[in-house]
C-alpha cells in the first residue's frame, strides 16, 4: 500500500498541471455536493398550505430537535423544516411561558443560502404593513413607549422592541424614531408620504418627516398579550374631582392588579388607580400629582381576585404606573428665535448631565446643546448635540470645562454637583463602558482606577470652585436633590432658563424620568473600591467645596457625600 501511495506522489510531481487539474475537479465536485445538501428536500410551504397538525404544533410545543445534517441530504424530515421557517418571531413564547429557541439555535454546516431564505420568510411573518400614518407631536398616533437611534435604526429593531412590551403596533418616523401603541388614533396618508430610508437599513422605508410607517404585529394569541411590569407608586387619597381627574373608570367585582393595569394600558393611560372593586385611569395632574403618599396600611384592603395583593378602597388609592408613555412632554423642537443669552449645564463628568439634559428637554419642549459633540447622544435623540454651542438654537449646553475664558464666555449656569464617590465611579464607567454601560473587573482591580482617582478627584473640587468664582450668575443644583425632589429642583431649572411650564407638564416629566440613560443596578461592585488613602483624600475636597457654598450663602453639600 506504501509502495502504491509513494507511486502515487511521485506520477504528480512529474506531472503539476495534472494535479492542479486533479484538484480543482474535486473541489468543484465538492462544492455541488454541498449546495445540493442545503436545496433538496427544503419545498417552500406556505401558511396556507400548512396542515392542520403543523399548526397546532407552531402555537402550543416546543420545536423538535431536527438531527445532525449530512453532505448529499437534506434534513431528516422535511416537515421539520417546513415549520422552522414559519415559526413566530422571536418574541413569541408558548403557553408555559417560556421562549420559542431562536433562529440560529439549530446546529451543524447547512448552507448560508437556506438561512438567508429562512430569516427573510421569519421577517415576512412577524409582523404585517398597514400604511402610512400622519403623526403629530402634540398628540402621537402610537402613545406608547418610543427610542429614537439617528444610526442603527431598522425596522425589524422597532418591532421587536414594541413586541416585547406587549404592543400592538410599531410605528418608524423620520428613519430613526420608534414609537409603539395598542391603537393607532391618527388618519392614514399616501405612502408617498412616507419616504425616508431607515438609517441602519438600505432600501427600507421608515416613515418620514411627521409620518409613520406603521405595522401590526403578528402575535400568535392575543389573550396571552402582557404589558410587562408596572411600576408601584403608593398610596393615595383619592382625588376631589374623580372624573375630571381619572376619566376613565369601570367597575371589577374580580379586581386584580393585573385587570386594572391592563385595562388602564390598552386605554393608553400612564395610571393605573385600584379603588376596592373600581379601577381608575388617567394621568397626573395637578388634579392628581402623587406628591402626598398616604401610609399603605390605608390601602390594605385584599383583592377579590388575588389573596396577596392589595386593590385600595373607596377613599384610599392604589395606584400603579403602566408602560404607556406620557406623551404630554414628549415633543421637542429647536428654539424658535436666537437666544440673546447662553445658559451653561455645567457638572463634573460623571454627575448625571446626560439625565439632566434628558429632564429639562421634556420640561421646556427644547433641545440642549452641548460644548462637544458626541455622536452617540445624537444618534439616541439629543439632536442638539449637533449644533455649534453658540448657534442660540438650544435652551442651555452641556459643558464640563472649568477655566476661566470658558466660563466667562456664558451669561449663566446651572451648576450640577454631585456626590465625588458616585461621580468618579459614574465617570469611570462611562469612560470604560458607555453611557450606560459598566467598566469591567480588570479596570477596577487593575493600575486603571487608582490612576484616575489621582487626576480626576481633584478636578471634582476645582470645577466646583471655578464656577463659583468665575461664572457670572450661577444656579447650585445637587443631583441627589433633584433625585429626591424632582419637581421642584427642575422647577428651579426652568425658572432659570426663563422657560414658562405648566405644572402638568412637569408631572408628566416626574412619570418618565428615567428616559434611556439610566444605568441598571445589576451589576453594582460587591466591593468598595475606594481605599483609605482616596477616601482621606476626597474628604479633603468634600471639606474644600463645603467652605465655598456656604461662604455664598448656600447650601453646603448634601451629609451623605462624607466616605461609609
Amino acid at each position: 500500500m506504501a509502495k502504491l501511495w509513494f507511486k502515487f506522489q511521485r506520477y504528480f510531481r512529474r506531472k503539476p498541471v495534472r494535479f492542479f487539474t486533479f484538484l480543482v475537479l474535486y473541489l468543484t465536485a465538492g462544492s455541488l455536493v454541498f449546495l445540493h445538501s442545503g436545496f433538496v428536500g427544503q419545498p417552500a410551504i406556505s401558511q396556507s398550505q400548512a396542515s392542520p397538525a403543523a399548526g397546532v404544533q407552531a402555537e402550543g410545543a416546543e420545536l423538535p430537535f431536527l438531527g445532525d445534517l449530512h453532505l448529499g441530504r437534506g434534513f431528516r424530515d422535511t416537515g421539520e423544516a417546513s415549520n422552522i421557517a414559519r415559526r413566530y418571531g422571536p418574541w413569541f413564547k408558548g403557553k408555559d411561558g417560556s421562549e420559542r429557541a431562536k433562529l440560529g439555535d439549530y446546529g451543524g454546516a447547512w448552507s448560508r443560502a437556506l438561512k438567508g431564505r429562512i430569516v427573510r420568510e421569519k421577517e415576512e411573518e412577524r409582523a404585517k404593513y398597514i400604511g402610512c400614518y400622519l403623526d403629530d407631536t402634540q398628540s402621537r398616533a402610537l402613545r406608547g413607549v418610543s427610542f429614537f437611534d439617528y444610526k442603527k435604526m431598522t425596522i425589524f429593531r422597532c418591532q421587536d422592541n414594541c413586541a416585547e412590551r406587549g404592543y400592538l403596533y410599531a410605528g418608524l418616523e423620520f428613519g430613526a424614531e420608534c414609537y409603539c401603541g395598542h391603537k393607532i388614533q391618527a388618519t392614514n396618508v399616501s405612502e408617498a408620504e412616507c419616504d425616508m430610508e431607515c438609517k441602519g437599513e438600505r432600501g427600507s422605508v421608515c416613515g418620514g418627516a411627521n409620518r409613520l410607517s406603521v405595522f401590526r404585529l403578528q402575535l400568535a394569541q392575543e389573550s396571552a398579550r402582557r404589558y410587562g411590569s408596572a411600576v408601584f407608586r403608593g398610596c393615595f387619597r383619592r382625588p376631589d374631582n374623580l372624573s375630571l381627574a381619572l376619566p376613565v373608570t369601570a367597575a371589577m367585582p374580580n379586581m386584580s392588579v393585573d385587570k386594572c393595569v391592563d385595562l388602564c394600558t390598552e386605554k393608553e393611560y400612564p395610571l393605573a388607580a385600584l379603588a376596592g372593586t373600581a379601577c381608575h385611569c388617567g394621568f397626573p395632574t395637578t388634579r392628581f400629582p402623587l406628591h402626598e403618599r398616604e401610609d399603605e396600611q390605608l390601602c390594605a384592603q385584599k383583592c377579590s381576585a388575588e389573596e396577596f395583593e392589595s386593590c385600595g378602597t373607596p377613599r384610599y388609592f392604589i395606584v400603579y404606573q403602566t408602560q404607556v408613555q406620557d406623551n404630554r412632554c414628549m415633543d421637542r423642537r429647536f428654539l424658535p428665535a436666537k437666544s440673546k443669552q447662553l445658559i451653561a449645564l455645567a457638572s463634573f463628568p460623571g454627575a448625571g448631565n446626560t439625565w439632566a439634559r434628558h429632564l429639562i428637554e421634556l420640561a421646556t419642549g427644547f433641545y440642549t446643546g452641548s460644548y462637544y459633540f458626541d455622536g452617540s447622544l445624537y444618534n439616541k435623540g439629543f439632536k442638539g448635540e449637533r449644533d455649534h454651542w453658540c448657534s442660540g438654537r438650544t435652551i442651555c449646553i452641556k459643558t464640563h470645562e472649568s477655566g476661566q475664558k470658558e466660563i466667562e464666555a456664558f451669561d449663566a449656569a446651572i451648576l450640577l454637583i454631585r456626590n465625588p464617590y458616585k461621580a468618579l465611579m459614574a465617570e469611570f464607567n462611562r469612560k470604560y463602558g458607555g453611557h450606560i454601560g459598566f467598566a469591567a473587573h480588570a479596570h477596577w482591580k487593575g493600575k486603571e482606577w487608582p490612576e484616575f482617582v489621582r487626576n480626576y478627584a481633584p478636578w471634582w473640587a476645582t470645577h466646583t470652585l471655578d464656577w463659583l468664582k468665575f461664572g457670572k450668575k450661577v444656579l447650585v443644583v445637587h443631583f441627589e436633590d433633584l433625585k429626591r425632589d424632582l419637581f421642584v429642583q427642575l422647577g428651579r431649572m426652568v425658572s432659570l432658563l426663563g422657560v414658562a411650564v405648566r405644572e402638568d407638564r412637569l408631572l408628566c416629566v416626574e412619570s418618565q424620568k428615567d428616559g434611556n440613560f439610566k444605568r441598571s443596578g445589576l451589576r453594582k461592585l460587591e466591593y468598595d473600591p475606594y481605599t483609605a488613602d482616596m477616601q482621606k483624600v476626597i474628604s479633603a475636597y468634600i471639606k474644600m467645596v463645603d467652605a465655598a457654598l456656604k461662604g455664598r450663602n448656600l447650601t453646603g453639600v448634601p451629609d451623605d457625600y462624607y466616605p461609609r
